[in-house]
């Protein structure tokens, strides 16, 4: 276990505060929480690929901005492990034209998984539930991670120079 400078705890907490802030502000417009939903602070969820003390702040962030979610618990437990799960695997990645995709994989597979449930229980409709769940939400952690992390990740490596 590594152990962080005071520095990269204060990076923790803004990646947190901005991820959290960024979320619900995405909430404002309808589209921070749900089958159909593109939440702008997923764009951070690039950061591990740079800096290790991102992986924290992103879970800390997540699990903040999940308190507002209308899945409640599940959202809170699942979703914020999710987007741990996610950081610690973006953390691993060799280019950063893979480092967008663990937040695809596992916000479409766990947030999808827990949408699905919520709309459909384990009931025969859960498979397509799940189906259009994980599509929907890994486009949109897609655009979020894709197109607004990769200018992140480029504007972050020209700034540490």
């Amino acid at each position: 276990m590594s152990r962080f400078t005071t520095r990269q705890l204060t990076t923790a907490a803004v990646i947190a505060a901005l991820y959290a802030v960024m979320a619900y502000f995405a909430s404002v417009f309808g589209v921070a929480y749900g089958p159909v939903q593109c939440r702008f602070s997923e764009a951070l969820c690039v950061l591990p690929f740079l800096m290790p003390e991102a992986v924290p702040g992103l879970f800390v962030g997540c699990l903040i901005a999940n308190l507002l979610s209308p899945y409640g618990v599940l959202d809170i437990v699942f979703g914020s492990l999710a987007t741990l799960l996610a950081a610690m695997w973006t953390r691993r990645c060799r280019s950063r034209w893979t480092a967008p995709l663990p937040p695809v994989i596992c916000n479409a597979v766990i947030v999808g998984g827990l949408i699905a449930y919520y709309e459909a229980g384990f009931s025969a409709a859960f498979p397509a539930a799940f189906a259009y769940n994980a599509l929907t939400v890994g486009l949109g952690e897609a655009l979020a991670c894709y197109v607004l992390g990769l200018l992140l990740l480029k504007a972050v490596e020209k700034f540490r120079r």
